[in-house]
């Protein structure tokens, strides 16, 4: 059964969809069946994996709305193992029409439910906002990925993020935790980084990845070219810092499951 993950914050300028793409591509690289959906009417994730929003016969917003299937709208994305469910500004009237159906916000869960014996894990990414669309991503998902910049005014936005996690678990997705928090766009030379990051640590412990992504031209580059920092520039510093991070990701997988040689996963870059 797929790993349904929400790739969320509120804030804009975070990382957020360069980091939902590229954790995603660098699973997909270790052989991992990745499925990513753009849940956000900007539609970057689908201009970053390849696929030109501007050229689509129906998006995301259409199986929302029951229009199309989900097969209809899946595309293959330039990435091996890793197919895009595309999304553009049609989804801003979708998500209207969907705030007035019974239960708009379990659609996508309900939709996912016919693939996730196809994937191994579904990434989703939201708008930088707390609307109908992250609320529906927070619904489906099993945990939420928290991309933030070291900065005060991101642990504002952070507090309200996680309340509305916390509110949605008690009242409508239990299983729904926060996977982790991933500190982007890092610079170890400035103090208020530092102070930051040793906060978020204090507060959410071990939820907060090792890893670190660097400020990196090559990854702010990358998406220009429709291809995820791997496929782009496999040895910039942003590039090795996402294989790193699928690492740590897949090694907290295996620490949930009982531990046996079979389930024990090696490091991506040794997969590559």
């Amino acid at each position: 059964m797929a790993k349904i993950l929400a790739v969320a914050n509120q804030k804009g300028g975070v990382g957020k969809t360069t980091s939902c793409i590229n954790l995603a591509a660098s699973l997909a690289a270790a052989k991992r069946r990745v499925l990513l959906i753009d849940l956000d009417p900007q539609g970057n994730a689908t201009m970053g994996c390849g696929v030109d929003k501007h050229q689509l016969a129906h998006t995301v917003g259409d199986v929302l709305l029951q229009q199309v299937s989900l097969d209809e709208v899946i595309v293959r994305s330039g990435v091996p193992n890793m197919d895009v469910v595309p999304a553009n500004s049609d989804l801003t009237a979708a998500e209207v029409k969907l705030l007035g159906e019974k239960s708009g916000e379990s659609r996508l869960k309900d939709i996912l439910l016919s693939r996730q014996a196809v994937y191994d894990f579904i990434f989703i990414d939201c708008p930088p906002s707390l609307n109908m669309m992250t609320v529906c991503a927070l619904v489906a998902a099993d945990s939420v990925i928290i991309p933030m910049v070291c900065e005060y005014y991101a642990l504002e936005g952070l507090a309200s993020l996680t309340k509305t996690v916390f509110d949605i678990a008690a009242s409508c997705n239990p299983r729904l935790e926060i996977e982790g928090v991933l500190r982007t766009m890092y610079d170890q030379r400035n103090s208020l980084t530092r102070e930051v990051s040793r906060q978020l640590i204090q507060h959410f412990g071990r939820r907060v990845y090792r890893t670190v992504i660097p400020r990196n031209v090559r990854l702010a580059e990358a998406p220009s070219h429709g291809l995820p920092a791997l496929h782009y520039d496999r040895y910039a510093r942003g590039t090795v810092a996402y294989l790193a991070l699928a690492g740590e990701f897949m090694r907290r997988q295996d620490e949930k499951k009982p531990c046996t040689s079979e389930s024990r996963t090696t490091d991506v870059t040794e997969q590559l």
